[in-house]
Parts: structure tokens; C-alpha cells; sequence
């Protein structure tokens, strides 16, 4: 005996967010007729439910393919979408590779159904509008709106921010009548994304002044600090430093603890600013460790010239029962290749698959590429990319020009950078590295010509800069 429309809906509604729950229930909705147009027609409501919430839990688990199938099977079967189908169908559409050729035809059906006047679903089309790189058509949805909240100013702020439109997104912001956290993190985030991280660190320091001086009450929350710490990593070490040890600090005197993303933030900026020591202590006073902060610890290892410590903190990492994911074999990869641990590092490259069943992506196999070159064993480093189950990138390549020009491999080299100019002919730096090989080798003719047909085809080589901090 099947079991009732009541009790399966309330099955449903329990195991919304449980992936294998989810399908056998969906399996047994779909013997039982229960997602077909239903007879009488008063309890055709019932049906719209039942995908209301598949659609809503097929999105929870992480799958918005299958729930935008369920969409089309809903208006393949004539049941009405109403209100509440719409915002997890534009959420879903937003995760899409390609969002921009669904907005529209789904705006259509929502405008076709009669529920656009719904404050939810037309915040949802802003948001989807944004994530497509439709900004104008998200502006539109959002001037139609009689009252919008602060969550669909919030979704057309980001969408801003997203395109990039930074002098849009501050006025926009700045007419806001209400700006909660999500609105103070988008604009630092946005200024971020554009480089502009002076504009960042300000808009972080405004934000935190006001909740001082009792304005806007508006406490940073785990998202905001990653933000304005990722501003801090990628600017001047020096000021990047600076900064980051006042963040730092406001985050231990006003947080209870930090979070394993805040943590992994902070271990990042210092490593990326000279603050080896500042990031191995928040590593160590660290309760709740996650995989992106063991990578982030085994990176900044490295980078810092600690490749042995890298390698042993990967050790420690799988002792303390951490698996390791394809990033963290990026980052143990890369130190042995600074370190030149050629044995160490091929044992990592060749446990991935058997031990933790990770495929090698292009960027493991350029790491190899790269430690075998920078030891010296070019030939094993040209037939290792020869092997590999795909063509190799620019960065491969470049990986072993690089090696070619550290060891004076001309003939290697020339051909290496004719495969680098077929991929990549609008790069002008493997003409500078070829001809820094030749210069190497006293191969001046061959230097000076290619510096010429860098300079007949229009290359310009960026130039280079140099700092000096007063200490």
C-alpha cells in the first residue's frame, strides 16, 4: 500500500536537506502518480506543493541541474507554478555555467503566472539578473519594486559590484536607507575585486567608526573580515601588514573566537606579507582546523622558504586525520618544487589517485613539470608532460621554458617556446625568456632578434618597479 499524499509531503518536508531520502521519495511520488495532474482539480494545489518542495530540497543538496529539470516536467504536466517556485528557480538558475540564457525565459514565466508583484520573486530576479551580468535588466526589476526591503537593495548592490561598476555601487549604496552587514561587506568586497584596496581598508574602517561612535550598529561578521584580509594579503606588504595587524587585533577583541575561514584569512595575509611568525601563532591558538587552513598553513610554509616545514606540516595534516583535497597537493607540490625535493614530491604526485582518490588536474601535473625541470632533469620533465592525459596549458609549458632557461637548455627551450607561441601568441614573455636563454649561452644574435620581432609585432614588456621601506 502506498503510502498517502499527507504522509509523503510531510516525509519530504523532514528529509529536505537528505540527498538519499530525497530520491527515494521522489521515486515513490513519481509511481504513485502523485506529479501528474491530479483528479479533482480542487486538489491541484497539492501536486504544485510537491514540487515546490522538490524543487526547493533538490537545491539543498547541491542540485540545481536536476532542479531546473523539475521545472520543465512541472510545466510539461500543466501544473501552475505560483510564488513559491520562482525564487528557488532563479537561485538555481543562477548556479547555472551560463545564467544569462535562462533569466529572461524565466521572467517571462513568471510574468505569464501573475506573481511578480511578489516582493520575494522579484528579489530573486535581481539577484539572477546580477549573477548573469544583466545589471540593466536587474535595475529594472528593482524600480518596479513600490517598497523594496534591504535585501533586494542588497542583491542590486552586489550586482553592481559584480559588474564591476564601483562609482554605481557607491551611490547606489550611499541612498540606501537602511545598510546592514551584507551591504558594508559588498562594497569591500566589490573594492576588492577592482583592486582598489585603499577603498577597501576605508570602507571597513567607516564601517567599524560608526558602530564605535554608536551610528550604524553594524557589526563585520565572518564574510566582511575575509574581505578586507584578502585586500590586506594583496596589497603593499608593507601597508598590507599594517593593516592586518589592526584587523587582527580588532577581531580578537571583539570576536569570541576566530572561525576556521577568518583563521585561514589571517594565515594567508600573513603569509603573503612576511608575517610568517603571526601566521604560524594563529595556526597554533587555532581550535577548529579545516582543510583550507592546513593549505593555507602549507602555502605560506613554502613561500616563505620553510618547503621541509611544508612538507612535514602536509604530514601532521594527514596524521591528525585531514584529508587532503587537490589544493593542498597544488601547495605541497609547488614547496617541493622551490625545495627541488624531487623524491618527496614525486611520491605525492603518485599517492593522489590510489590513496585519496584525487585526479590529477592540469595544475599538479605543471607543479611535477616544474620540480623535475628546476632539479635538472629536464628530459624527465619533457617526457613526464608528454605523457600526461591531456595537451599542457601555458603554464606547463612555461613551467619547463622556465627550467629550460635556469639550465641553459637552448635546443629544448626553442622548441618549448614555438608550442608556447601557437598557444599563446600575444604573450611577449616566452620571447623574453627564450632570448634570456640564448643571452645565457652568449647567443647574442639569436637575443637580439628575437628582442626585435618582440618590438615589429608591438610587445612591450611590463615594467618593472622597486620599493624601498623605511624601517
Amino acid at each position: 500500500m502506498l503510502p498517502s499524499p499527507e504522509s509523503l509531503l510531510q516525509l519530504l518536508q523532514r528529509f529536505i536537506k537528505s540527498s538519499t531520502q530525497i530520491k527515494q521519495i521522489h521515486s515513490v511520488l513519481i509511481t504513485s502518480g502523485n506529479l501528474s495532474i491530479p483528479n479533482p482539480s480542487s486538489f491541484r494545489w497539492t501536486t504544485t506543493l510537491f514540487y515546490n518542495t522538490l524543487i526547493r530540497a533538490y537545491l539543498n543538496i547541491n542540485l540545481p541541474h536536476t532542479t531546473l529539470l523539475l521545472f520543465t516536467h512541472m510545466l510539461s504536466h500543466n501544473i501552475p507554478p505560483n510564488a513559491h517556485t520562482f525564487p528557488s528557480i532563479a537561485k538555481a538558475a543562477a548556479c547555472n555555467i551560463t545564467p544569462s540564457f535562462i533569466d529572461k525565459p524565466l521572467y517571462s514565466q513568471a510574468l505569464k503566472r501573475g506573481v511578480l508583484a511578489d516582493p520575494f520573486v522579484q528579489t530573486s530576479f535581481i539577484c539572477l539578473y546580477a549573477e548573469s551580468g544583466n545589471v540593466c535588466c536587474a535595475r529594472k526589476v528593482f524600480d518596479e519594486m513600490p517598497e523594496p526591503c534591504v535585501v533586494s537593495y542588497n542583491a542590486m548592490l552586489d550586482g553592481f559590484c559584480k559588474d564591476g561598476d564601483m562609482g554605481s555601487a557607491v551611490l547606489f549604496f550611499e541612498s540606501m536607507p537602511v545598510k546592514d552587514v551584507y551591504s558594508w561587506t559588498s562594497i569591500v568586497n566589490g573594492y576588492v575585486k577592482k583592486e582598489c584596496y585603499d577603498s577597501a581598508f576605508r570602507s571597513f574602517k567607516r564601517m567599524i567608526m560608526q558602530r564605535v561612535s554608536g551610528g550604524c550598529a553594524v557589526k563585520p561578521n565572518e564574510a566582511t573580515f575575509v574581505s578586507v584580509l584578502s585586500a590586506c594579503a594583496n596589497s603593499n606588504r608593507v601597508t598590507g601588514l599594517s593593516y592586518g595587524k589592526q584587523i587582527h587585533g580588532y577581531i580578537v577583541k571583539n570576536e569570541d573566537r576566530i572561525s576556521a575561514f577568518v583563521g585561514t584569512a589571517l594565515i594567508n595575509m600573513y603569509g603573503k606579507t612576511d608575517g610568517l611568525e603571526y601566521a604560524t601563532k594563529v595556526f597554533g591558538s587555532m581550535v577548529n582546523k579545516q582543510v583550507c587552513t592546513w593549505n593555507a598553513m602549507i602555502s605560506t610554509l613554502a613561500s616563505n622558504g620553510k618547503e621541509k616545514q611544508a612538507l612535514e606540516m602536509f604530514n601532521k595534516m594527514k596524521v591528525e586525520g585531514q584529508v587532503p583535497n587537490d589544493v593542498t597537493f597544488v601547495a605541497v607540490l609547488a614547496a617541493c618544487a622551490r625545495a627541488e625535493l624531487v623524491k618527496p614530491g614525486l611520491q605525492v604526485f603518485n599517492s593522489m589517485l590510489p590513496r585519496f582518490s584525487i585526479v590529477p588536474k592540469m595544475e599538479h601535473y605543471g607543479c611535477v613539470v616544474d620540480l623535475l625541470g628546476r632539479a635538472g632533469f629536464l628530459a624527465e620533465a619533457e617526457e613526464f608532460m608528454r605523457r600526461m592525459p591531456f595537451e599542457p596549458d601555458a603554464s606547463v609549458l612555461g613551467a619547463l621554458l622556465g627550467a629550460c632557461k635556469l639550465h641553459g637548455a637552448v635546443d629544448m627551450g626553442s622548441e618549448v617556446a614555438k608550442r608556447l607561441y601557437r598557444l599563446e601568441p600575444q604573450q611577449c614573455g616566452q620571447y623574453i625568456l627564450l632570448s634570456s636563454i640564448y643571452a645565457g649561452v652568449d647567443n647574442w644574435e639569436h637575443a637580439t632578434s628575437l628582442r626585435n620581432v618582440m618590438v615589429d609585432a608591438g610587445f612591450q614588456k611590463p615594467p618593472a618597479y622597486s620599493t624601498v621601506n623605511a624601517l
